[in-house]
């Protein structure tokens, strides 16, 4: 009999995977953990029965994660990634130069069977000098360092379990202490057609925080509900306008190699879709 994997994350609306080969299950300390391959997908990781990500459509979400921040900011020595233990966002940020990279995630193990089972999506990058990884609570981390970053990226679950904390207006305020001046914050901020309140949430809280708020999206094959929207918070507001020629030279100057990413669809991400506006405007019921 073939085993499906059905993810319900959203009421009513479901993503049924058949599960092939299992190269892991088990629940650790903190999260219920299944890795398993799928024919299209390839290698998928799966975190208290929701997709995490898969080794053949984690470039979509991790280019668009890392790349967009740091193209805008142009000059990015410190970045802070908050979760993100698959090592993806680590692997792409690992191929700009003159970086120093922090990690700070709450379960051990979900390195540890990245690694051992899906070495593709961190590419190495555990094993790159320039990361310092940490296992800690990230919310008790940004309340505690004396460091500063010139981004933050929040690659975080979704906002229940473990993951629901690091979408508070405590954890953001916490994040801004650490930002240098003009620095950005990123988050994962989940698909807005089936999450609109969590998007309209995370959008007052930081607007509170910060002098320019707004999202950027991407559409991630293994997230179903239609795009997904990344959090975007600074208190540079020429940062999310930057040109299309400045992009480009950045582009091309890093020398960055890419599956998703470019300057077009950098500037093109930003145009939010209409139900995604007046979900930024409408009032609470």
């Amino acid at each position: 009999m073939i085993e499906v994997f059905d993810e319900d994350l959203h009421s009513g609306v479901n993503l049924a995977l058949e599960v092939g080969e299992i190269y892991y299950r088990e629940k650790t300390d903190l999260q219920d953990l299944l890795i398993f391959e799928h024919a299209r997908f390839g290698r998928v990781m799966a975190l208290d029965g929701s997709i995490q990500t898969t080794e053949n459509d984690e470039f979509i979400y991790h280019e668009m994660f890392v790349h967009v921040p740091l193209l805008a900011h142009g000059n990015v020595k410190n970045v802070l990634i908050v979760g993100g233990g698959d090592g993806g966002a680590a692997r792409q940020l690992m191929k700009h130069d003159d970086i120093n990279v922090t990690l700070v995630d709450i379960d051990r193990t979900v390195i540890d069977l990245s690694v051992e089972y899906m070495p593709k999506v961190s590419g190495g990058a555990f094993d790159d000098p320039r990361l310092n990884v940490i296992i800690a609570d990230g919310c008790q981390y940004v309340k505690e360092t004396a460091d500063r970053f010139d981004v933050i990226i929040v690659d975080s679950t979704d906002p229940h379990g473990p993951g629901q904390v690091l979408f508070t207006q405590e954890f953001y305020s916490d994040c801004k202490s650490c930002l240098t001046d003009g620095g950005i914050i990123v988050t994962q901020n989940g698909c807005p057609f089936v999450q609109g309140d969590e998007l309209r949430d995370s959008y007052e809280r930081l607007g509170t925080l910060f002098q320019d708020v707004s999202f950027y999206m991407a559409t991630i094959p293994s997230y179903v509900g239609g795009p997904l929207a990344f959090g975007w918070a600074t208190d540079n507001k020429a940062l999310r306008n930057v040109d299309l020629g400045t992009l480009a030279e950045r582009f091309l100057t890093a020398e960055l190699q890419t599956d998703y990413y470019t300057p077009e669809i950098h500037k093109a991400a930003f145009v939010l879709p209409l139900y995604v506006q007046k979900l930024l405007t409408a009032e609470k019921a």
